[in-house]
């Protein structure tokens, strides 16, 4: 069965348990409704499916002009190494060109670094890091 990537809003158990999939919710504990509130808050998401199932997500978080961040980019472990976050990859990328954004930021995942790359991604410089506040 083929891979099917759509611009869509996830259901939210489905969402929910990709999300689950990468570890990340044991530091922060969102439920199910927290997680639907964010992804109907983005400015663009791609999802992959296999049949029925969620299988990958991105997403952009955007004001339309030149904030634009990449986040929640899953693929489901039993999918991983089949091009699928490279296709939704491509696809985020290629909205932010379609609407003239001129940046695109994300946070990297550990071991994940070289795959971005590979999409001309760049760390930033060791005198200009990023800074974050978790609450």
């Amino acid at each position: 069965m083929g891979i099917r990537y759509e611009h869509s809003i996830p259901e939210k158990e489905a969402f929910f348990a990709l999300f689950e999939t990468t570890g990340w919710n044991a530091k922060y504990n969102f439920t199910p409704d927290n997680l639907a509130k964010a992804v109907r808050n983005s400015y663009f998401m791609v999802c992959a499916y296999s049949g029925a199932q969620l299988i990958g997500t991105g997403r952009i978080i955007s004001d339309g002009i030149y904030q634009t961040l990449i986040a929640d980019m899953i693929v489901h472990p039993d999918y991983q190494q089949q091009g699928i976050g490279s296709e939704i990859l491509t696809m985020l990328i290629a909205k932010c060109q379609r609407d003239g954004m001129k940046q695109i930021q994300l946070a990297s995942a550990k071991g994940k670094i070289g795959f971005y790359k590979k999409y001309g991604f760049e760390a930033r410089p060791a005198d200009a890091p990023g800074m974050q506040k978790y609450l």
